[in-house]
């Protein structure tokens, strides 16, 4: 047990733990809610993928000059200022609700969302980097990116449940205030660290050129650009799922805004689950090999939960789904946080960012579209048959590296050999 939680031995990230757990709660219920008043709204699906299109699109986009900035100026200030920003597009959000009620056009709240998109864009790469200059002992990262994943999903199991019951009993506006309040705990963690004293990186290039670099270096390192490629398909095709949950609450069984909580929160279960086991793994464990099977877990859990009617049964699969769900972020996270070089991390993870918010809004279109002409659980049956194909195909190319790995491994021990 005190070997899941060894990065708590570092003051700052115990600050940075308790913080970020208290805001994204905030954060879900703002996505929760978000997502129940544009199906309400318009009942269309398409319009649900629009939503999440609008809020994860802008990172696609921005996500490498967001690396770029992490990489080139301080990642402390950096945070603190989307932490700011952030709070902000609550507050307004809160208040237009407040003020126009029903009548405030779906699309403001789409056009709100943009403005997220675009604040997250800086704010995952300095994020992620940072949390690096967080761990006194860097032997603790990769503990310290799982609890980073448990502390996600525990706020996704707490989140949507919260923000169902706030729905129901005090609307929409009382969600996004609450979500505004929240980010006053990130912001004061932050302000309490105490990291290095930051030093300023001399800058003989201009940033485009340190975007250039940042794109050579994951072309010439197959390892780290395999990864980011499994983390874009699964984005596209098979993590929007949850942007027809709405259809089975509503629809297929007959609930609520508290129906769709629920659901959400018994994938955060089984997320949880997932980062809490990720923390235990024992140092040098195969990540990849754990990958690849919670992707297959992932993948046959959707395609059970497809056609369930029973509602019970119904949460077991999406509890099953959102362990196996869980490592495609944190995995691949540690991956390339530890394989990465130090001067190109924050460029790295813009690409991880680029390939997990810029493909979901793509395939949270795709997949809405989808599901307005094949039905709503053919789509998630399709989207669980892609996920365990990406894991065979994943799965191949894994054992291809290690058997060329170690051939270059017999080939330099046999020329040692010969030279002796």
């Amino acid at each position: 047990m005190i070997n899941t939680f060894r990065a708590f031995r570092s003051r700052n990230y115990r600050l940075y733990f308790v913080g970020q757990s208290i805001s994204l709660i905030g954060t879900w219920m703002q996505r929760t809610a978000v997502s129940w008043i544009v199906y309400i709204v318009t009942h269309s699906t398409f319009m649900l993928g629009v939503t999440l299109f609008a809020t994860q699109f802008p990172s696609f986009l921005l996500s490498l000059a967001g690396g770029v900035v992490s990489d080139r100026y301080n990642r402390f200030r950096v945070l603190l200022g989307t932490q700011v920003a952030s709070m902000l597009q609550s507050l307004v959000l809160a208040l237009l609700v407040f003020v126009e009620g029903d009548h405030l056009s779906v699309w403001v709240i789409i056009s709100l969302g943009t403005v997220l998109g675009v604040i997250n864009a800086f704010d995952v790469p300095a994020r992620q980097a940072l949390v690096y200059e967080m761990i006194a002992d860097k032997e603790d990262l990769p503990n310290a990116l799982a609890l980073n994943s448990s502390m996600v999903n525990l706020s996704r199991l707490i989140g949507p449940a919260i923000a169902g019951f706030v729905l129901e009993k005090l609307g929409g506006a009382t969600c996004f205030l609450l979500n505004a309040l929240s980010f006053v705990a990130v912001i004061s963690s932050l302000l309490l660290m105490k990291l290095p004293p930051y030093v300023r990186k001399p800058r003989t290039q201009n940033s485009f050129a340190d975007m250039k670099d940042g794109l050579r270096y994951l072309v010439t390192h197959r390892e780290l650009a395999s990864l980011i490629l499994m983390l874009a398909l699964m984005s596209l095709l098979v993590l929007p799922f949850n942007t027809l949950l709405p259809v089975y609450a509503k629809v297929i069984f007959h609930g609520t805004a508290s129906t769709f909580g629920i659901i959400d929160s018994f994938i955060g279960i089984g997320a949880l689950g997932g980062a809490i086991f990720l923390a235990s793994v024992p140092t040098g464990s195969n990540l990849r090999r754990i990958l690849l099977i919670n992707t297959a877990i992932f993948g046959f859990g959707l395609i059970a939960f497809s056609y369930m009617t029973n509602y019970p049964l119904a949460l077991a699969c999406m509890t099953a789904s959102g362990f196996g769900m869980m490592s495609q972020t944190t995995v691949t996270n540690t991956l390339l946080q530890t394989k990465a070089a130090p001067q190109m991390r924050g460029r790295v993870i813009s690409f991880f960012a680029m390939s997990f918010f810029g493909m979901q809004p793509l395939g949270s279109l795709l997949i809405g579209s989808v599901s307005q002409v094949i039905g709503t659980p053919r789509t998630i049956l399709a989207e669980g048959m892609i996920a365990v194909v990406i894991a065979l195909v994943f799965s191949y190319y894994v054992r291809k590296a290690r058997l060329e790995r170690e051939q270059r491994a017999t080939l330099a021990a046999a020329a040692e050999g010969a030279a002796a």
